[in-house]
Order: C-alpha cells, then structure tokens, then sequence
C-alpha cells in the first residue's frame, strides 16, 4: 500500500484508524497532517457518525472534510465475522491501530489485542474512551460535554455568581485527541530503542486528558482545599485580566499576568497613579481586589477606541487583542503572511479553507494534501492491494462486510 502523503517527519508510519466521531479520529489527522499514512475506516453505508453533525452545506458535512482530512478511506463493518478475514491481511500492514468502542467491544467481536498481536506483534493499539479501560465508569457512554464537566472545566466557566457553562466547541475531544497523538509518537520511540519489544496498548481516557490540561486545579484543593468556580471573563489567577468594551462598542482582552506588564499597561493607559495603591503593589494583592482594578480599568478603556487602545498598548508591549470570529481570522494579516488558512480541493466543495498544520518543521514541512474521504471512497485500491480480487468483494458487500 502506498501513500499519496509524501510530506512531514512522520512518512512511513502507517496508522488503520477504526475510531469514529472526533477524539480518536482528531488524534490520527494529527499524525497525518505530518507525514504519516491513515486509512479511515466506517462502517458500510451510513459512514461515520460524524458526518451527521452540523454544519453542512447542501448536504456535505463540512465537519468531517478537517477532522479525517489526509486520510484513506474503506468501509468495513467490523461486527461482521468475515472482517476479521480483511483485518488479517490489513494489520501486517500497519504500525498502529486506533479505536474508541467501549471497553471490551472489539474482543467481542474477536479481535482481541492476542489476536491482533498474533498478526502483528509490534503493533501499537491506541483506545481512546471517556473513562479509560479500567473503573467503575469504564462502559458509560460519554460526550465532550461529559468529559468537560467530570473533570471539573465547565464549573470553571460561567459567570461570577451564575451557573456552570459549556464552550460551544467539544474541546475535549481536541484534547483526549492530542494526548492519543502523543501516546502513539512515545510508543514509536520506545518501540526504536528496542527492537525486540512486542507493541503496547496506550489507553487514553478523555475525562483525565481534561483533568490534566487543568494543570493547579488538584493541588489546589489538595494543599489549600479551594474549588474553582466561574468567574466570568476574568482571570482566576493574575489580575488584570478581563475582556473590556471599547468607546466604539468593539472587544479587547486583556492580560498582565506578570509585574512588569502591569506596570507597563498602567503607564500605556496614563494611570500612574495606580502602581503607588498598596491594593494592586503585586499579582497576589491584585487578585485579592481585582473588582475594584478592573472598575478602573474598564473606565479608562471606555474611553478609547480599540484603534486608539490598540495602538498604545502595541508601543507598550502589552498582550491584547481584538475578540476575534472567523471571519476577522479569515481577514488578519498575520494570519494571512503565515497562512494559517490554507486552501485544499475537494472532491464535492471545490476549493475549501482549512487551519494549516501545526507544528511547522523547517527541513520536514507537513501539507494538507486531502480532504475527508468520501464513504468507501478507496475501497477498490486498498482490497485490491490486499488480494481480493472483483468477485471476492463483490461477495463482500453482499455480505454487508465491506
């Protein structure tokens, strides 16, 4: 099997993608906007569950085109017992396999890590889940908001006094996808060192992918028993640091998270006089009588325009920026000189605009070089490269296998 992907540090790693929806999927696009080779698998007809999801345009799921992009794609229903007669011949050509059933599901099904192992002893099965393989919660079925509230980041967010909020993205799913990411490429290095080693399950729970990202929130409680609580668009740990509105009704965030920013910002807003009030001397102080801080500054800021305050706090380095929606991305120069969106053709679309890769590498550059796949789309390529020949598949798709 060849791949169409001859770019990024990652060329030659081969990853069989069985996950469906976003983290799992998010975790190989990932690896393949650097080089490696996926091939997406759905099941027969109906494809993956993503496709379902908003928003489309005249029925294409615009969704699916970036989260599978630079992928292959089959169809293979794996609850069917002659799939395990495709996957012998699929596994020998993989180095990892990634999946997000339920714990215990694929063993069901007979394909347990022994036997997969028994093809290809150096494989490397990543099992994304939202509780892990192991505890009482391993078989709840789960969704980013799930995960985002257990792990305490939706009580983070609210405003002061109000009731939990969830973003309106499944940020999790971002997130247990990058920690899946990392868990393959640490294996891969593992696997290098030792030649001799069989390869190893990584089980990554989104729940404590979450946890994780929020980094101070156990030892917090654990050494000073505080929970964290919303606290609107300040910031719960440096002061200042707000969102505040502008004389021509525009947006700024605004963070001074270190003393020498704040002090800074104090002179860029013609303030002096608030670096000699013994409320606002250092960040712990601050945080203590933020509102009061923040009533200051709001007032100040009040009086600008976002030109007039971008430009000051851009003489005074000050971290700042306008609150941003795609279509002030889409038009940002900076965004624009490093192209950060980049256009991609499409099979359905015609040109469309996506993020770039990230990270970017000098000698090695990743490049998107497809959108998501169409259901099946590579089915007649890849079974043939296999081995079966038309009357075999077509017996397959009888069978409803493929």
């Amino acid at each position: 099997m060849t791949s169409e992907n001859a770019h990024g540090p990652l060329q030659g790693l081969r990853i069989l993608d069985l996950s469906t929806v976003i983290a799992g999927p998010y975790a190989s696009t990932l690896l393949a906007d650097l080089g490696a080779e996926v091939l997406k698998v759905e099941l027969p007809g109906k494809g993956d569950g993503l496709r379902a999801l908003a928003p489309h345009k005249n029925g294409v799921p615009l969704w699916w085109k970036v989260t599978n992009r630079n992928k292959r794609g089959i169809t293979l229903d794996l609850r069917k017992a002659g799939a395990k007669t495709v996957l012998e011949r699929l596994l020998p050509e993989f180095d990892v396999v990634v999946e997000n059933f339920r714990p215990d599901t694929l063993d069901r099904w007979g394909i347990t890590k022994e036997w997969m192992h028994g093809i290809n002893r150096r494989l490397i099965i990543l099992r994304v889940t939202g509780f892990g393989q192991t505890g009482p919660y391993r078989n709840r079925p789960g969704f980013a908001r799930v995960f985002e509230s257990m792990s305490g980041f939706t009580r983070m967010c609210g405003e002061v006094g109000g009731g939990p909020l969830h973003l309106g993205y499944p940020i999790s799913d971002a997130v247990g996808g990058l920690f899946g990411a990392i868990g393959i490429l640490a294996e891969l290095s593992r696997l290098r060192a030792q030649p001799e080693s069989n390869g190893q399950e990584i089980d990554v729970s989104v729940t404590e992918a979450m946890l994780r990202t929020l980094d101070f929130l156990a030892i917090e409680y654990d050494q000073l028993g505080a929970t964290r609580v919303g606290s609107g668009n300040l910031s719960q740990y440096a002061a200042p640091g707000n969102i505040y509105r502008t004389q021509d009704g525009k947006w700024a965030s605004i963070a001074a998270s270190t003393q020498s920013i704040y002090e800074r910002l104090c002179h860029a807003l013609d303030l002096p006089a608030l670096l000699e009030d013994p409320r606002f001397v250092d960040n712990p102080t601050r945080v203590m009588h933020r509102e009061a801080l923040d009533g200051l500054l709001s007032e100040r800021i009040a009086s600008l325009t976002l030109q007039q305050l971008q430009q000051r706090l851009d003489r005074a380095h000050v971290g700042f920026s306008p609150i941003y929606d795609a279509s002030d991305v889409m038009a940002d120069p900076h965004f624009q000189a490093r192209e950060a969106i980049v256009t991609v053709d499409d099979d359905e679309l015609g040109p469309v605009r996506m993020q770039c890769v990230v990270p970017r590498f000098s000698e090695t550059p990743g490049k998107i070089h497809s959108t998501g796949p169409g259901i099946g789309q590579d089915n007649k390529a890849v079974y043939t490269s296999l081995g079966f020949n038309d009357q075999e598949m077509e017996e397959m798709r009888h069978q409803g296998v493929i």
